[in-house]
């Protein structure tokens, strides 16, 4: 009976083992992943999120100075023709 129960508590200590092992494989291969995937995108010259916004910001004050200057050129033009 204690044979049995020592073949059991060895198996139970191997599958804990093996399961830990396929644990620290995981964190190993999604860390190698995260790495590649990092470098992937540096190499692509992509923005951040940030930088698209600041970006963005300034095209929109951009057009709305484009379209005051446009408006203040087409009312003098409108007055010297007048």
């Amino acid at each position: 009976m204690t044979t049995q129960n020592k073949f059991f508590d060895d198996i139970s200590k191997l599958m804990t083992n093996a399961m830990g092992v396929a644990h620290g494989a995981r964190a190993e291969a999604e860390t190698a992943m995260k790495g590649w995937i990092d470098r992937w995108l540096a190499d692509r010259d992509f923005v951040t999120r940030e930088e698209f916004e600041a970006v963005r910001e300034m095209a929109i004050k951009a057009r709305t100075e484009n379209a005051e200057l446009k408006a203040r050129l087409d009312a003098l033009a409108a007055g010297r023709q007048g």
